[in-house]
């Protein structure tokens, strides 16, 4: 499984999600619960993949060092608002301002990653180091959503 298209499958989703919850109002209180659900399991599996087993290869290389650092830091940002989000009222106008926040945070990131953080990645990794990354973090992500459906 190729690494990239793994993580751009997922993006995505995720996009899907955020437009599907931007499309509703404070009033769609249930419809929101549930896709905001889904949208931080999804986000919580995929940062998980991410930062334990693609990111930590990308670190250790010179040329990919510094894009990768900051993606770390656009995570933490990430599932802070997550976690705010999820112990807020979602029918509550603030808790749509701070999705919209999220939204725009998560939109960037998947702009710089696809962007630039792919373009360095291909350049330190093999074509087999690409398959290999895109295979474990497929399978960490079924071992994941499996343990999320517990």
């Amino acid at each position: 499984m190729d690494a990239f298209e793994l993580l751009k499958s997922d993006h995505k989703k995720v996009a899907g999600l955020l437009e599907k919850i931007d499309g509703t109002t404070e009033r769609a209180l249930k419809t929101r619960e549930e896709l905001f659900t889904q949208l931080k399991t999804e986000l919580d599996i995929h940062a998980k993949i991410e930062e334990t087993i693609f990111y930590p290869v990308l670190e250790k290389a010179e040329e990919s060092r510094d894009i990768t650092l900051e993606a770390f830091e656009e995570h933490r940002l990430v599932k802070q608002l997550l976690n705010e989000l999820a112990a807020e009222a979602k029918d509550d106008e603030k808790w749509t301002a701070k999705f919209t926040v999220l939204k725009e945070n998560v939109e960037h990131h998947v702009e710089e990653e696809e962007g630039e953080l792919f373009k360095k990645a291909r350049r330190v990794l093999s074509k087999e180091e690409i398959e290999e990354l895109g295979t474990r973090m497929e399978e960490a992500k079924v071992k994941q959503k499996a343990a999320a459906a517990r």
